[in-house]
């Protein structure tokens, strides 16, 4: 049972892909920041020429 609990304890192979995965997610995070900040400036300089025309 030890050998088991051992074996399962130095398996690092789920760790590999968590790790992926937290990356991935973080990439997502900045991905949509960076979006919706110029999404919204890019809002308001539409704004502005649609007030000038």
């Amino acid at each position: 049972m030890k050998a088991l609990f051992m074996n399962y304890w130095r398996n690092e192979s789920g760790a590999t892909a968590i790790e992926y995965g937290l990356i991935a997610g973080l990439i997502a995070v900045v991905v949509i920041t960076s979006v919706r900040t110029v999404g919204t400036k890019m809002s308001g300089d539409f704004s502005k020429v649609a007030a000038n025309l």
